[in-house]
């Protein structure tokens, strides 16, 4: 079976997609650290290759290549391109080949929405989407089938960029409007949830900006080197992640404000498996809950590949 980018979106709606994800996080998954290989690329920024398995005994195997080529941005070409293979864990027999551009995005995309069902408040409308690339288009419908988000605001680097999605959106019937680049502040302080997938280095979001009761959902800082938001986010947000190991390995959000002692790991409150069993409820268990500001920082997990894919699969093989 081979699933192209279409495919791949129609196998997984976002409710079950979500729900995918909140069971494999209650099961026993093999799912090493994923494999970081940075090369050089002459001319271009450094690229970087990540392997990505993960394995239900006696069940389903899957491995996940994602290249990473920023410098392809400048020549309107995709950053990050991979497949997905997905085999039988008993006999080793393949089973589908996936596009992994689209599982990847969609996967992630849940992740957030997930996480936001455990800690955005339940009657967040108002969603800022900081970033307005791929992933920024399948962040705002994800929040949205798990929050009840009646407008969108949209801010990215390239106001063109952030003009053409909410065009998109207007053209959907929602209530969308551009931010402009010396907007982001105000934008971020009236937002019930703040939604960030950039490429940035910098932070982008500053702790300062944040009202009570704020969700923020951190995305797109997966290597040490990159921050979306500043230390003092970190230190006035609950923090929850994906997974404990990937998080304070890969990113930059988390590691340099632990290597500083703005934070320490015990700040660290809970990750996915932790919620998905129950063992942390999330918004609900924090002091004040409708106050609290939280955050959710994510890097990607091969366990959350696996459960996209065997999603996919199972529901296009009883299609056939």
């Amino acid at each position: 079976m081979i699933l192209d980018a279409e495919q791949v979106t129609e196998a997984l709606p976002w409710d079950a997609l979500v729900e995918a994800l909140a069971d494999i996080f209650t099961r026993t998954v093999h799912s090493p650290v994923r494999h970081h290989h940075h090369m050089q690329v002459p001319g271009d920024p450094d690229a970087t290759l990540l392997l990505m398995p993960a394995w239900l005994e006696g069940q389903y195997l899957g491995v996940k290549q994602v290249n990473v080529f920023p410098g392809n941005s400048v020549r309107g070409e995709p950053g990050l391109s991979g497949h997905y293979l997905l085999s039988c864990a008993r006999t080793g027999r393949h089973l589908a080949q996936l596009d992994g551009n689209e599982l990847t995005a969609r996967r992630t995309a849940a992740a957030s929405a997930l996480a936001a069902r455990y800690l955005a408040r339940e009657d967040a409308s108002e969603l800022l989407m900081v970033g307005a690339g791929r992933m920024g288009r399948r962040l705002i419908p994800a929040h949205r089938a798990v929050r009840p988000i009646e407008r969108v605001r949209v801010w990215d680097i390239h106001e063109a960029s952030a003009a053409a999605l909410v065009a998109d959106l207007q053209a959907e019937g929602l209530d969308a409007e551009v931010v402009p680049a010396e907007g982001l502040a105000e934008a971020a302080g009236r937002a019930d949830i703040i939604s960030c997938a950039t490429l940035s280095r910098d932070p982008l979001i500053r702790g300062e900006w944040l009202t009570p009761g704020t969700h923020l959902d951190l995305v797109g800082s997966f290597t040490p080197f990159m921050r979306e938001a500043d230390d003092e986010v970190m230190r006035r947000g609950a923090i929850f992640v994906d997974t404990r190991a990937g998080a304070l390995s890969e990113t930059g959000d988390l590691i340099d404000p632990l290597e500083s002692g703005v934070i320490a790991e015990a700040d660290i409150l809970a990750d996915f498996p932790d919620l998905c069993e129950r063992r942390h409820v999330g918004r609900g268990a924090l002091p004040a809950p409708e106050q609290a500001i939280t955050v959710f920082k994510s890097v990607g997990a091969s366990v959350e590949d696996l459960a996209a894919a065997i999603l996919a699969y199972e529901r296009r093989a009883t299609q056939a």
